[in-house]
């Protein structure tokens, strides 16, 4: 049983070996897409800040307001978003994807290499989105900044890093396709929210959570159906983690939808306002 054991975990440890010194083609001239350095840099950097430093420069200090930047940055990322969702369709999931099975082409056409930058866009967002910290930080929102919400950020720039690097097409970019549309939503709230305060109370404001939830549930069973087709030629490795991953964020958003939205959540939130007052 040891035996077994070992020669799997060499199997495994060949197979993530490969796949981080493998670059496809038509990614590996894209900027930030290739080095694991850069990678890390942008993810220590990002962690440092949030964890230690932001915190300590911001102690003495009155929250900044950001009203104008943070409406921009939203506005942006509206526009962005809605743009890649966009793309997936016209290049992708509107017509020429499988929703059952799509294996990454190898071909170098121009299409192509359109896919892999459409691709190498959304991993840019990704970085974009860790703005999202810093601006809670300086704003000392400290109790938005979660386990849930560092894990999801950071977690979500390796992914599609590796993504980009190693598959800039194919089945896996079902992910980003449901992820843009979800953020469409999610930021132009933040925006509305922003512009508007009173629609911070909107009644809809819990069920972008529940979308949220929903855009999981949805990665977990599109990226299960290659595991279920032997003859289906994506890549079985990667189907797996996202599986995990995604079942794993799909257990965070629901505890945390349960914890602020359920009707017991309500009514503490209800009695604390009541016991203030």
């Amino acid at each position: 049983m040891a035996a077994v054991t070992r020669a799997a975990y060499e199997v495994a440890a060949k197979m993530a070996d490969d796949l981080w010194n493998y670059c496809d083609p038509r990614s590996c001239n894209l900027p930030l897409a290739t080095n694991p350095l850069h990678l890390a840099a942008i993810l220590g950097v990002y962690l440092y800040f949030v964890l230690s430093l932001g915190p300590r420069l911001m102690k003495n200090r009155p929250p900044f307001e950001l009203r104008t930047i943070m409406l921009v940055y939203n506005g942006v990322q509206v526009v962005w978003c809605g743009y890649l969702f966009y793309e997936c369709i016209r290049l992708a999931w509107g017509w020429k994807y499988s929703y059952i099975c799509e294996p990454l082409s190898m071909e170098m056409e121009p299409y192509d290499f359109e896919v892999a930058r459409t691709v190498w866009l959304y991993f840019i967002l990704k970085i974009v989105d860790l703005l999202d910290t810093v601006f809670m930080v300086l704003r000392k929102n400290h109790r938005q900044i979660s386990f849930l919400h560092v894990y999801h950020h950071s977690g979500m720039v390796f992914c599609i890093w590796m993504g980009t690097k190693a598959f800039p097409g194919g089945h896996h970019t079902f992910l980003g396709f449901i992820n843009c549309f979800v953020h469409c939503l999610l930021y132009g709230y933040y925006f509305l929210s922003l512009y508007n305060p009173k629609i911070k109370v909107a009644w809809w404001k819990k069920y972008i959570t529940v979308v949220q939830i929903v855009q999981f549930a949805m990665n977990v069973a599109h990226e299960s159906l290659p595991l279920l087709m032997p003859n289906c030629e994506v890549n079985k490795v990667i189907s797996g983690a996202l599986v995990i991953q995604n079942l794993f964020m799909f257990v965070l958003f629901t505890d945390f939808y349960l914890k602020n939205y359920s009707d017991k959540a309500i009514a503490r939130k209800t009695a604390a306002v009541a016991k203030e007052s």
